[in-house]
């Protein structure tokens, strides 16, 4: 018997909905149709795995991909847990295509098995962003309020905020709903800006589904725990618990979740005040660590999230229980990382502040961290004055005599202020088109290369992207997709072309899970088994993989990447390696010989070791 998977198409401009089926081996998830569905038809495509609502943890993460907005190409974003209930729809993806003729929310519901409900209903969108909660989660409480009695069971709801009617890095944000009401614990697909797509190409700014469809989802565990005995030697439950111990609270650090085990380690590695620490002397990086995060920023967190035990999961019963939190306030690495440390702020207090903020607003928090920081830089260099940006307020931008409570504070509200400005398009805070081409725009205005502070990656004409926050040069390499963890972030000195061909086969690693709706913190066991479990159920290990391969391979073909623009892109690699010789006691001739150039001629080496990672990454991605 074949095996389908199911995709709903809706034309937002007429409310005109059908189901079309793709034979399983054609493709196998959510990527590999998404690239399809995206350069046949434009299309916004949100899609859960084959194994959503299995038993296996992990396995309900939400697949959004499309051209991203931000990124100027082909994206794939993914949201915690939010694929339990879509499953209850009885479909496999959603492809929006079209306009609707004025800001919507889609309705989708589907009970006892009847024919899906779709329908398109305009909403006074400005008018909810500003009352109540405000923004993104007064969208969702609207959306639940107006249409949550009709489902029998809870729904979930995803809705854009003002970001992504005034920028092209808007997200989509969703919560589990409990009990008829919505909870704090958000979730996000954020990267790539499918919120900017989702409300400025389709008219849709929110969408609430759910429903009653049960599906024939893989359930035994007893089966489940003998694949895991034959593989581990463990049950499912004890493996998957093993490999999510970061996320959860890991005793060797005595504490949990990507801000703790981070935090807990980064030591020097730390960047803070937008990338300048990377100038500083060890000794100065290491002070600060102790100071500002051991001691306050993660000391807090540590008493007042992970000894109190205030976590929980995305929406799935799972055992990592990574979201954590202290009331109303989520606490993750990346987004306390760039609107913490990167911005100038070390308290917990002043940080909620901002990311709230950014969040209710509904940014990529990770690319307003990054932008905010470097408005900063700018602000404190003189290179931009506050009545330009359309604020009344300056950050204090230099470690030294630093007060963190009060320091950290201010920065926090000129963060928000700047925030509020890219919303209203306050001075010369026109972002509708991005960061990258703001900066070049003003720059040239001004005669000052603004972008030289910036550290972003660059792709095709426009597209941009804040790195993920680890100091390392696999964060701003030329892949095809940057932002995500489709490359390699390890700490160790690589030669390029090595770094790039890890860069390839990490890409390929996470599509095995990305492809079939899986969390990536399951994956030290996931990127094994699922390839298994697709033969066990479907007979088609082999063929996975190599549509896996081949997936990345045609995403690859499209990479528009484009050499480092900024200056501290460059300096955030030859730092790093002269980090790895004074500090770490790399004494190799490949560092060596590496670090001399960079001393010598760094534009020079730059462009070099950039595009020996491209050679590196499109050895290993050519389609065969």
């Amino acid at each position: 018997m074949e095996t389908y998977l199911r995709t709903l198409f809706v034309d937002a401009s007429t409310a005109f909905y059908k189901i079309r089926r793709y034979k399983i081996g054609d493709f196998f998830g959510p990527v590999d149709l998404g690239i399809h569905l995206a350069r046949k038809y434009n299309s916004l495509n949100i899609g859960t795995g084959l194994l959503g609502g299995s038993i296996f943890p992990g396995s309900n993460r939400l697949i959004f991909t499309g051209i991203g907005p931000a990124w100027d190409g082909f994206y794939v974003s993914t949201m915690g847990g939010a694929a339990l209930v879509f499953d209850n729809l009885g479909i496999d993806t959603l492809a929006i295509i079209n306009q609707a003729h004025t800001p919507s929310i889609l309705y989708l519901n589907r009970e006892h098995g009847e024919e899906i409900e779709v329908g398109i209903i305009p909403v006074n969108l400005y008018k909810i962003w500003n009352e109540n909660r405000g923004g993104v989660y007064n969208l969702m409480d609207f959306a639940l309020e107006k249409f949550g009695s009709r489902y029998d069971l809870d729904p979930r709801i995803l809705a854009v905020g003002p970001a992504a009617s005034s920028t092209d890095f808007g997200a989509i944000a969703s919560a589990p709903v409990k009990n008829g009401s919505n909870t704090h614990i958000d979730t996000w697909a954020g990267r790539g800006g499918f919120g900017s797509k989702m409300l400025q190409e389709h008219g849709i700014a929110a969408i609430i589904y759910g429903g009653t469809y049960i599906d024939d989802d893989f359930r035994d565990r007893k089966v489940a725990n003998e694949w895991f005995e034959q593989k581990y030697r463990k049950k499912l439950a004890a493996k998957d618990i093993e490999a999510t111990t970061k996320y959860r609270f890991d005793p060797n650090f005595d504490t949990g979740g990507t801000f703790g085990v981070n935090y807990a380690t980064l030591a020097g590695r730390m960047l803070s005040f937008n990338y300048k620490s990377i100038y500083w002397d060890e000794a100065e990086r290491l002070e600060i660590h102790q100071k500002f995060i051991i001691d306050h920023y993660l000391k807090q967190f540590n008493e007042e999230t992970i000894k109190t035990k205030n976590q929980h999961n995305c929406g799935e019963p799972c055992a990592a229980v990574c979201k954590k939190l202290r009331d109303k306030y989520k606490k993750d690495y990346e987004p306390y990382q760039t609107m913490g440390p990167l911005s100038g702020i070390f308290d917990q207090r002043a940080a909620e502040k901002l990311n709230h903020h950014a969040d209710m607003l509904g940014f990529d928090a990770i690319s307003a961290g990054g932008v905010i920081s470097w408005l900063m830089e700018c602000l404190d260099e003189g290179l931009l004055n506050p009545k330009e940006l359309g604020i009344d307020m300056m950050p204090i931008f230099k470690n030294q005599n630093f007060k963190l409570v009060e320091d950290s504070m201010n920065n926090a509200e000129t963060g928000v202020q700047i925030l509020d400005a890219i919303i209203s398009k306050q001075g010369i805070m026109d972002f509708s088109e991005g960061a990258r081409k703001w900066g070049r725009r003003v720059s040239r205005l001004k005669n000052k290369n603004l972008l030289n502070h910036f550290v972003y990656n660059a792709h095709a004409r426009k597209g941009w992207m804040v790195p993920n926050q680890y100091w390392t040069p696999g964060a701003l390499s030329p892949m095809a997709i940057m932002g995500k963890y489709y490359m390699y972030y390890g700490n160790e000195f690589l030669e390029p072309r090595e770094l790039g061909q890890l860069n390839a086969e990490r890409m390929k690693q996470e599509f095995v899970i990305d492809n079939m709706g899986f969390c990536r913190f399951h994956r030290l066991w996931a990127e094994e088994m699922i390839p298994e479990i697709v033969q066990s159920l479907w007979g088609m290990k082999d063929k996975y993989l190599e549509k896996v391969a081949l997936t990345a391979s045609r995403i690859s073909c499209r990479n528009a990447s484009v050499f480092w623009e900024s200056e501290r892109n460059i300096d955030f690699v030859y730092q790093f390696i002269r980090r790895k010789k004074m500090v770490d006691n790399n004494d190799g001739e490949k560092l060596n010989k590496w670090l001399k150039f960079f001393e010598n001629d760094k534009n020079a080496a730059a462009l070099d070791f950039w595009y020996e990672m491209h050679k590196g990454s499109q050895e290993i991605l050519k389609e065969f």
